[in-house]
Order: structure tokens, then C-alpha cells, then sequence
């Protein structure tokens, strides 16, 4: 979004204007509406603007649910958002912290900010570009005095009088639309500017879930997100938000309900098991957190082959932290025997998975000619150092 458009949104004929259109879905949606408006009189940057938002709302339902029919966004905003419900296990940390007064750097369109809010902290909600700026100032608008917005450098803000700080590092380039991602040596803030300010106060830092772990400082404690079986985020928590003895987090988010793995440092994997009644497939954020070997423990079961995070045993055991599968047999591997056994059994809905192998699901479902009425799952795999094609069905 450009300034003139942020302009034009922004007054009582813009915003009632947004607030009467209806979905606008497909190519044809768009062209339609746009010539409405146009038609009406209406500005070419109000008409861009108000047809943007629609469609960016309706993509952002998934991170802020019925919130979204109520909040302004760029593309970008939408993309690296942190989802309500993670947010708001952000600011319940925060609470349990003791942290009454929060410093958001980075703030984006303000979703972790609205969680901090909505809990009752005061905060001040920071971001570098003055149009994501104005937007989050517009998203927050309903907690008055409680939040502060401002378009600041993080590296400039005066932190004087606030307990804690929520920092986001920009990971991808400026922008409002098409972003594409950097390294973290040209994140911004800087990550050494970060973690030094971890060193001074307590800090939660956001970043992707692939970040390097050699580059984790080992003061802090590293927290992986799973979210409806995407991994999501890393936080870095440190001072008063690091807890006691906790260095490694497993986070698994599924509709409402979440669940918690922690250990004071990477736990150490189970040995190899010979496939048995049972294959386990650990959440995300249990492999990146690399506690698989907690939760092999606690299936009495062990990973299928050495650096293959599936898992199996013969224990009717199952965890929030992995889904969990019964195994009907093993298959052969090549791809028109594979494909005349799952014709013999009648399987027309097949869910692919893979680990340790090159191989597209896609056009492996597209090569197996799928008929029948019968549904299952595929895992394909390495056992023994030999492509493996395992037949199973959701405990």
C-alpha cells in the first residue's frame, strides 16, 4: 500500500466504503468492483485501497479469525503476522512473567501488540515503515491510552521505565507486497544488536523456524511453535521469560487446545527399532527442537532408521506431540508394483508422506493411477538404507 492510498482509506468515506463491500474472491471479482467504483466517482487510490483490504482480510482470516473483518493490512503484514492464538500464548508468558509494561519492536500490523493489550499490559508498538505504522495504530485503536504506536527504529527507541520487549527482526526485504527473505546477517535490528539487548532485559525474539542453531546464544531458552501441523516461529525468551532449567520448548498448537515439551537441553534419540505395529510422526517443533527422543521414550518406540524422524514401536501409545499410525504392511517401493497393490485394495484416497527419500508426492499420486473407494496413508521412506513404502491408517 502507498501513502496515497493509506490516505484516501483513512477518512469516513473510505473506511464505511471498505466496511460495505462484499467479498471480492476471483480476477473477474476484482475487475467488477474496481468498475463499480470507479463508475460511482470514486478516486483510483481509494478504489485500490478498499478492494486491496477485502481481499487482504479474507486471506488473513486464517491468522486473526472474526478479528480480521475489523483490521487494515499490507501483503506483507499478512504473511508475517504471528497468528492470534500463538500470540496470545506469547502474552500469557509475558503475564506469568510479572511484565506489566511491554516494548513491541517490530510490531508489523500490531498482532502480537493486540494479545499484549488484550491481557491488560500497557505497550508501545514500534515499526520503522510509516505506513505499517498507521495500520497497526488502526488495528489497536480500541485499547486508547494502553498502547502508544510509533514509527521509530528499533535501535532508537528509549527503553527507559519498560520491563520487557517483543522484537520481531525484519527477515525480508522492504515492503509492502513482494518480499523475498534475507540472511540473518542483514536482518534488521541486527541480531547482535538483539541477543546484547537480551543480555541487558528480558526479551522475547521471534524468528524463522529454521534459524541456525549453532547461532542460538546459551543463555536463552529456544522455543519452537507447531500450529494445526505447520511449524510456525522460533522465540528466543531470555532474563525473566527464560524459565528455570528450560533451554529447549516444543510448542504444539491444534485448534484450542495446546500442549508443552520442555527439557534443559537437546534430549538424546532412542536406538533404531525394527518396524512394528505402530509408526509415530512427531510434531515440527518436537524434530526442531530435536526432543524426538523424549517423546520415542514415552511410546516406548525408536526411530525406523538412523536421522528419519518417524518412529515406531508396538505399544498402543500415542502423544499430542506426534501423529500417530497403525501399520497395515509394507509395499514394494517401485512404482508400478506400488501401484497395482493400492489398485488391488481398492485405495483411491491416499495421503503421501516422505522422509530420507527424493520423491514428489504429487506426482508420485499422479503415477499410482489411484482407484478405489478405500482411503489410507503412504509413508515413503528409508529402512536399512533401501527406499521403503509402508501402507497405515490414523490411530
Amino acid at each position: 500500500m502507498e501513502q496515497g492510498e493509506l490516505d484516501a482509506l483513512l477518512t469516513a468515506e473510505g473506511l464505511a466504503l471498505l466496511d460495505a463491500l462484499d467479498p471480492v474472491e476471483t480476477t473477474a471479482d476484482v475487475a467488477r468492483t474496481v468498475s463499480r467504483l470507479r463508475a460511482a466517482g470514486h478516486s483510483p487510490d481509494l478504489v485500490s485501497a478498499v478492494v486491496g483490504q477485502v481481499r487482504l482480510r479474507s486471506r488473513a482470516e486464517t491468522k486473526f479469525g472474526p478479528f480480521a473483518a475489523r483490521m487494515l493490512f499490507t501483503r506483507a503484514g499478512v504473511e508475517q503476522a504471528t497468528r492470534m492464538a500463538v500470540a496470545a500464548h506469547h502474552a500469557g508468558r509475558m503475564r506469568a512473567a510479572g511484565i506489566e509494561r511491554v516494548a513491541d519492536l517490530g510490531c508489523g500490523i500490531g498482532g502480537d501488540a493486540l494479545a499484549f493489550a488484550g491481557v491488560g499490559m500497557e505497550v508501545l508498538a514500534v515499526d520503522a515503515d510509516p505506513v505499517t505504522a498507521a495500520l497497526a495504530a488502526y488495528n489497536l485503536r480500541p485499547f486508547g491510552d494502553a498502547v502508544e504506536v510509533r514509527s521509530q527504529r528499533a535501535e532508537e527507541v528509549d527503553l527507559s521505565g519498560w520491563d520487557a520487549v517483543w522484537l520481531d527482526p525484519a527477515r525480508r526485504t522492504s515492503g509492502h507486497s513482494e518480499t523475498r527473505r534475507v540472511s540473518p546477517s542483514d536482518y534488521s535490528p541486527a541480531l547482535d544488536w538483539a541477543h546484547a539487548l537480551g543480555e541487558r532485559m528480558p526479551v522475547g525474539m521471534k524468528l524463522g523456524p529454521a534459524h541456525d542453531r549453532e547461532a542460538l546464544p546459551d543463555e536463552v531458552e529456544a522455543q519452537w511453535v507447531s500450529v494445526d501441523g505447520s511449524t510456525v516461529e522460533l522465540v528466543l525468551w531470555s532474563g525473566a521469560l527464560a524459565r528455570d532449567g528450560v533451554r529447549r520448548s516444543a510448542l504444539v498448537i491444534r485448534g484450542d487446545a495446546s500442549h508443552e515439551l520442555t527439557a534443559p537441553a537437546d534430549t538424546e534419540d532412542e536406538p533404531v527399532h525394527e518396524l512394528g505395529a505402530f509408526l509415530h510422526e512427531p510434531e515440527g517443533a518436537v524434530i526442531r527442537a530435536r526432543l524426538v527422543g523424549e517423546v520415542a521414550r514415552s511410546l516406548e518406540a525408536g526411530p525406523i532408521a538412523p536421522g528419519i524422524a518417524y518412529l515406531t514401536g508396538d505399544a498402543a501409545l500415542t502423544t499430542p506431540f506426534v501423529s500417530s499410525f497403525r501399520v497395515r504392511e509394507t509395499l514394494p517401493a517401485d512404482v508400478k508394483a506400488l501401484a497395482k497393490a493400492l489398485r488391488a485394495r481398492g485405495i483411491g484416497t491416499l495421503e503421501i508422506k516422505k522422509r530420507g527419500v527424493d520423491v514428489d508426492p504429487a506426482l508420485l499420486r499422479k503415477k499410482l493411477n489411484l482407484r478405489g473407494d478405500a482411503s489410507a496413508t503412504l509413508f515413503v521412506t528409508r529402512i536399512g538404507g533401501r527406499r521403503a513404502a509402508i501402507l497405515a491408517d490414523r490411530v
